[in-house]
This record gives structure tokens, sequence and C-alpha cells, in this order.
């Protein structure tokens, strides 16, 4: 059980090259200091799993300490992604939202329109599965998928190895497709330039005010499947507002990737920071 979110990580991460077919394993090795001062390092799979549960059954005591140094050991694997993007001149960007919000769709049209213009990578997060990965191939992008198993969330070292393998070129934009989750994923910095979070007109306008911190963490406010306003009931100035009541910094588009309305907008931003 991880201390920082509460999502299990007893299993394998596994990162799919789609193009050479490869699965690269991992498993989680962690280090433990123990309030009588003993270290205990430990890995999580299947088969350690009772002594997994035994050694955090030992530190629930020092759950706030790990909780620091977890997230410290994520911000310095980022601070080292967000360098070597820089060294790079590559943009990237992490795109969050609650599962079924439309991110692979507004990901694979902004692709298509824009593949002619810019060179478009992408990391895929999925707790299992490429099906979405497979969508994104299907643009002829390059693409690595990320299954983080029973985690909720992608951290900046998953990003570190599947940057390793999905190796983008220089003057470029990746795309990190987080796992469906609107709540985790705000937690752990990738080392990208700008989180962007995808709302649905389908999921309710009260989402900013329920799940604020993801909203105050997020650069842009994508309010997608605006096609649908005159099937669901859903007020977009209500959103809007609650949006800014949170993050009165926040940048806010409201697009239809079915349709293509409102996509300029987006489009226009991606390329400024270009």
């Amino acid at each position: 059980m991880c201390v920082t979110c509460g999502c299990s990580d007893d299993g394998e991460t596994k990162i799919i090259n789609l193009e050479t077919g490869q699965t690269e394993h991992n498993t989680h090795h962690h280090t433990h200091t123990l309030p009588d001062g003993s270290i205990i390092t430990h890995s999580h799979s299947h088969d350690t799993h009772i002594e997994a549960s035994q050694v955090h059954a030992k530190i629930h005591n020092t759950t706030i300490s790990l909780e620091q140094n977890i997230l410290a050991k994520n911000n310095l694997i980022a601070a080292q992604n967000r360098g070597w993007f820089k060294g790079r001149n590559i943009l990237a960007l992490n795109l969050m939202s609650s599962p079924g919000a439309g991110k692979t769709t507004l990901l694979t049209r902004t692709i298509n329109d824009l593949k002619h213009q810019l060179s478009i990578s992408v990391i895929e997060g999925d707790q299992e599965t490429a099906n979405d990965a497979k969508k994104i191939k299907e643009t002829g992008s390059k693409v690595i998928q990320i299954n983080t198993g029973t985690g909720c969330h992608l951290d900046a070292s998953m990003i570190d190895r599947g940057l390793q393998q999905l190796n983008p070129p220089l003057d470029s934009l990746v795309m990190i497709e987080n796992v469906g989750n609107l709540v985790c994923p705000a937690l752990f910095d990738l080392g990208e330039n700008a989180k962007v979070v995808i709302l649905s007109v389908t999921e309710g306008e009260d989402k900013p005010l329920k799940y604020p911190h993801i909203f105050r963490a997020s650069d842009v406010m994508i309010l997608t499947k605006i096609d649908l306003l005159p099937y669901v009931d859903f007020d977009v100035q209500k959103c809007i507002e609650y949006a800014k009541q949170v993050n009165p910094q926040i940048q806010i588009f409201q697009v239809s990737a079915t349709t293509g309305a409102g996509l300029e907008n987006w489009y226009a931003w991606l390329t400024i920071l270009l």
C-alpha cells in the first residue's frame, strides 16, 4: 500500500514498446527506516506480499515522514526529467482527467490535425492493456505504453524509464496521458512543462470544487465534449466560475474533439509554447 496516496504497489510496472513489441517489467524495491533505527529493504511483488505488509505495519507511526521521502525522491527524478526535456528543447505536457473524459480522443485528434506542423510523441499511462497506445500508434505518432498495475498514477521514475524507450526527437512535443484519476496524478511532478486537466460536460460542473487540488495544480483546463451540451444538464458558466474560484490563473478551452469546435484555441496555445 503506497503511503502517499493509498494505491497498491505490490505488482509490476510494465513499459510496452509498440514498435519493437518488447515489454520491460519492473518490480518496486523500497528501503524503509523503522522507528527503532533498523533499515529494511524489500521488493513489492506477488510472492513478497506478506513481507511487504509486515514492513508497512511496522512503519505506521512514520507515515508522514515516509510520504515526504517518497515525494522528495519523486521530485528529484522529476527535476532530472525537466532538465532532460530542456536540453532537447522538448515541450512536455501532463494530461490528467477522470476515466472517460476523452483524453485519448482529444489526443488522437490533436495529433492528426497537427502532425504536419509538430512532431508529437506520447507516453500512455493505464493500469492495464495497450488499447489506447494502439489508437495513438494508428496516427503515426511514436508511443510508449506504461501499465501501472494496481497503481493509480504515473510517477517521475516511470517517465524516466519511458523516455529511454520512447526517445523523442529534438524540438518536439511529448504528451503524457496520465492514468484516469482526479486525485493522485496531481501530487506527482513528472518533470512536465505544464499540467492540463481535462473535464467533460458529462461529468458535472462542480468537479473543480470536489477535486480542487488537480485544478489548482493545472495550467489549463480543457472542457471537452461540448457537442453534447444540448443533451446533458451542465452549466458551463458555473463550471468556469468554479475553476476560476479554485485557480484564478487557469486557462480554459472549450472544445469538441468530434466536431472540431474550439480546437483552434487549444492548438494556438500549443504552438505558442513551442
